[in-house]
C-alpha cells in the first residue's frame, strides 16, 4: 500500500507561529514528564474531559454508573446495562471505543475525533453510545479537539 501524504501545513503569521510553537513544547514537556510520545498528550486530555462530562452527567442524573480512567483506558461501568470502553490507541495514534452496539475508531480528521467507517464525530458518538446503553445523558461539547 501507498504511504498517505501528509497534507502541507498552514501557513501561520508571527503570533500564530509563537503560540504553535509554545503548545509544542507544553506538549512535549508534558509528555518528557509522564514517559509518552508527545502525540498521546491530547489523546488523555480528550478521555480526560470526557471523564469530567460523565462526573456532570451522573449528579444530575438517577442512572447507576460509574467509571476509571487508567493509563488510557476509560471504562464506564454502566450496572446492569454492561460496560463502555474508550481508549487510547497508541500504535494508530487513535481513540477507540468498545460498547454493546460495537466497536468504533476515531481518528484525528478535520478538527475533531472521526469514526474511520463513518466519520461520525466522537462526542455525538459517545452521547449515542451512552444514551442507548445506559439512558446516560451527557454534554461533550466541551471535548477538545485532538492535535496533531
Amino acid at each position: 500500500a501507498a504511504a498517505r501524504e501528509k497534507p502541507a501545513p498552514l501557513p501561520l503569521d508571527a503570533d500564530a507561529g509563537a503560540r504553535f510553537a509554545a503548545l509544542k513544547a507544553w506538549r512535549a514537556d508534558v509528555a518528557r514528564a509522564h514517559n509518552l510520545p508527545a502525540y498521546v498528550v491530547f489523546h488523555d486530555a480528550t478521555l480526560a474531559a470526557i471523564g469530567a462530562a460523565l462526573d456532570a452527567a451522573l449528579d444530575n442524573s438517577d442512572v447507576d454508573a460509574d467509571w476509571s480512567l487508567n493509563d488510557g483506558i476509560l471504562e464506564i461501568d454502566c450496572d446492569d446495562h454492561g460496560k463502555l470502553i474508550v481508549n487510547r490507541h497508541v500504535p494508530n495514534r487513535e481513540i477507540w471505543v468498545a460498547a454493546r452496539a460495537g466497536g468504533f475508531h476515531f481518528r484525528a480528521a478535520d478538527g475533531a475525533w472521526r469514526d474511520t467507517r463513518s466519520g461520525e464525530e466522537l462526542a455525538a458518538a459517545l452521547t449515542r453510545l451512552l444514551q442507548a446503553q445506559a439512558g446516560i445523558e451527557i454534554d461533550l461539547a466541551s471535548l477538545p479537539p485532538p492535535r496533531e
